[in-house]
């Protein structure tokens, strides 16, 4: 990994996974990146964390707040990872201040509009129509069923990644390709079920709204940190 420039406790993360097309999924990725599959099917994800005491490297000042993402799996060359169709936060501040340490790009918001508040946890979550993108409104956990992911399996496939990719606009406004490397130990799952009554983070993204019911897993806090955004050519 490169230098470590920031760390963060990750907790209350939820991941809710559709299987997809993947030729759909790659139509919708920029050059240089390729859709990754897990038994000939691609998957998008909402994922949503309270990035909790997030700070650069050196800081003794933290920031907590929520965070939202569309997200899909991709390889690149023989490399493999997350590319990010969208990537929301509740704090102004605490993003701003973030980016500026990482150099990173202004990323692809999902609709404009932040998540306000904090994100669904095991009892429904209730917000003003039409203010921020809509992610599973229900999410119920079994935490006696928490497990970590094997090598090679699904769950694994669709967490266990520390390699992360997103089209962004720089100063110059050209668009690249950047990527990150984050390290942190294996995630702990607990599966969980989901009842979604609306979203838009799919639709903003230029995906038809999912169908069926998410493959869900809630995850236990983890401590994470990230190197330096660097373009992917680097």
């Amino acid at each position: 990994m490169r230098t470590h420039l920031l760390s963060v406790r990750v907790r209350d993360g939820r991941f809710a996974h559709w299987p997809a097309d993947p030729a759909v999924v790659d139509a919708h990725l920029p050059a240089g990146v390729g859709v990754a599959t897990y038994d000939e099917r691609a998957w998008l994800g909402v994922v949503a964390f309270v990035m909790e005491d997030i700070r650069p490297r050196g800081s003794r000042v933290g920031r907590t707040f929520p965070e939202v993402n569309l997200r899909t799996y991709v390889t690149r060359g023989e490399e493999s990872g997350v590319y990010f169709f969208s990537l929301d936060a509740d704090d102004r501040l605490s993003v701003s201040a973030a980016r500026s340490a990482v150099r990173a790009p202004v990323l692809p918001r999902a609709d404009g509009r932040r998540p306000r508040g904090r994100p669904p946890q095991t009892a429904e979550r209730t917000r003003p129509p039409g203010r921020a993108p809509r992610t599973p409104e229900r999410l119920y956990g079994r935490d006696d069923d928490s497990f970590v992911p094997e090598p090679g399996s699904l769950p694994a496939f669709l967490t266990e990644n520390d390699r992360f990719y997103a089209r962004g606009t720089c100063s110059t406004r050209s668009t690249r390709l950047y990527r990150d490397d984050i390290a942190h130990e294996p995630w702990r799952l607990v599966p969980a079920d989901a009842t979604v009554h609306e979203e838009s983070l799919f639709r903003a993204a230029g995906f038809e709204s999912p169908t069926g019911e998410p493959l869900v897993h809630v995850a236990e806090p983890l401590d994470v940190t990230a190197g330096s955004l660097a373009t992917a050519e680097e």
